[in-house]
């Protein structure tokens, strides 16, 4: 029989009754039977952090007040009962605190994006991680499906040949109102920027958009010229974001992230063209990935569990056979299952392959404030320079 792997224990700050993406967190942490919720800090209201624990079946013993008080006392936990990992599920001004503290009592993080309030934060993040030995994720979803594995690895291997034409757009329409002025929570702090940072739109949209399209390009945007917009009276932070960029091998792009096209859902979309061919992905209908060979008729790819035709790493992150959709919480799910994979095979280093990790965050966080640096100032392009 083969021996009974303990489930990594997890805690949550943040994610309380009422925010959909602390749900989806657990929902897809719990999809491979690999983590175990053990604590939590939900909430700031009272009755809703002892209400979530409640729903959720944990002992009031192990529902906090609040996070500093959550690390506090599982640190002094016996080792066999202390949470191992805690997930940040909180505003962005919260990530990089509760992050670097986590990190100092010898927990394991996961965190949703971005990283930190700003890049001076963010450095001083990094150095608390790389003088631990604990492993720390960003919750890049998108970077979690098959498909765009798949897609990457076709750009890898040549099938579409040189690289040169990156269009990616990530339209939303649920802010196309004063929904933060009609008691909207969720857009209330994105629209504030003690809680959300620098950018709007940029930070919550765009910066999916940016990673995706350095993902599966497989190379470095080098420099920008963008346009953020408001199009809402009295919105603080931008809600509208229209962008020229240049890759390192001299590919062009354009980049368009909006959360006021009306109508529009979450249909993130990514056209890669190379000198032989293209590839089409799209979040919306996650299974298929179109091919177009120069001199050949277009091909859809799809996913599904023993395709021969897709590569390892695509096919490594299916669960079901083709013809039963994956989504979200599936690509979510790979996340955490490449994180349980490092936490229980002690991977040297602090990030854990095939989730993005702080690097990756770095690279955004450069992104939001290059593209406001070009948008506010007079140059045409401005160049995307990580320090880290």
């Amino acid at each position: 029989m083969n021996p009974v792997v303990p489930k990594i224990r997890m805690g949550f700050v943040g994610g309380g009754e009422g925010a959909f993406i602390g749900q989806a967190h657990r929902q897809a942490a719990g999809l491979d039977g690999g983590f175990e919720l053990v604590c939590g800090a939900f909430s700031r209201d009272a009755q809703n952090n002892r209400q979530t624990g409640a729903a959720l079946g944990l002992a009031a013993s192990r529902c906090y007040s609040d996070w500093q008080l959550m690390l506090d006392t599982e640190a002094a936990l016996p080792a066999d009962q202390r949470m191992e990992l805690l997930v940040i599920v909180t505003p962005n001004h919260l990530h990089a605190p509760i992050a670097s503290q986590a990190l100092e009592a010898g927990f394991h993080v996961f965190s949703e994006k971005p990283a930190a309030l700003n890049l001076r934060e963010l450095l001083a993040l990094k150095e608390v991680l790389e003088s631990s030995d604990r492993l720390y994720g960003l919750a890049h979803t998108y970077l979690g499906y098959p498909m765009v594995w798949q897609a990457r690895d076709m750009v890898r291997t040549g099938v579409i040949g040189a690289v040169r034409k990156v269009l990616v757009e990530y339209p939303q329409g649920w802010l196309s109102q004063d929904v933060a002025g009609q008691g909207n929570k969720q857009a209330g702090w994105r629209d504030d920027p003690q809680q959300s940072g620098l950018g709007g739109c940029i930070g919550d949209i765009g910066t999916h958009a940016f990673s995706l399209a350095e993902f599966v390009a497989d190379q470095p945007i080098e420099r920008l010229c963008a346009a953020l917009g408001t199009h809402i009276p009295g919105r603080q932070l931008d809600d509208d974001v229209s962008m020229l960029f240049q890759m390192s091998t001299g590919a062009s792009g354009v980049l368009i992230a909006s959360q006021v096209c009306a109508g529009e859902e979450n249909p993130l979309k990514i056209r890669v063209y190379g000198d032989k061919g293209a590839l089409e992905w799209r979040q919306e209908e996650p299974a298929s990935l179109i091919h177009r060979a120069l001199d050949q008729p277009m091909r859809t790819l799809r996913s599904g569990v023993g395709q021969p035709w897709l590569s390892e790493a695509a096919s490594q992150r299916m669960r079901l056979p083709a013809g039963h959709p994956e989504g979200y919480l599936e690509a979510m799910a790979n996340l955490y299952g490449d994180f349980a994979r490092a936490i229980r095979g002690n991977v040297e280093g602090n990030e854990a392959p095939g989730v993005p990790g702080i690097q990756i965050g770095l690279r955004g966080m450069a992104f939001i404030e290059t593209a406001v640096a070009n948008h506010r100032g007079n140059a045409k392009w401005t160049e995307l320079v990580c320090t880290a």
